[in-house]
């Protein structure tokens, strides 16, 4: 499995950034063809204490890297790109990650 992770740095307004994350780009991003799965997670804290420097991650999961490229060229995709860079762009960072526990 490959996993495109999204992470986001804490929003200046965090009820309107649910809103709209929830529900309007999680639909949208559940839509990319050749998604298996997709696990949204609140980071809730630092084991330094405090906030820490993360408030959501997302991890998109697909069978193989040519899956995923395939998934963000798609019409599906595109809407998804466009739309976290909307309401996003200066909050977020993707990686890609590949599991080794299969």
């Amino acid at each position: 499995m490959v996993k495109l992770i999204a992470l986001y740095k804490h929003p200046e307004n965090k009820e309107a950034f649910d809103q709209h994350y929830f529900e309007t780009h999680a639909p949208l991003t559940a839509k990319i063809p050749g998604l298996r799965k997709m696990k949204v997670t609140r980071i809730v804290g630092s084991p330094m204490g405090g906030e820490g420097k993360y408030y959501l991650m997302c991890e998109m999961y697909y069978d193989s890297h040519e899956a995923m490229k395939a998934g963000m060229k798609s019409a599906e995709g595109k809407a998804s790109g466009k739309d976290a860079m909307s309401f996003a762009g200066d909050l977020i960072t993707f990686m890609i990650g590949e599991e080794l526990d299969e």
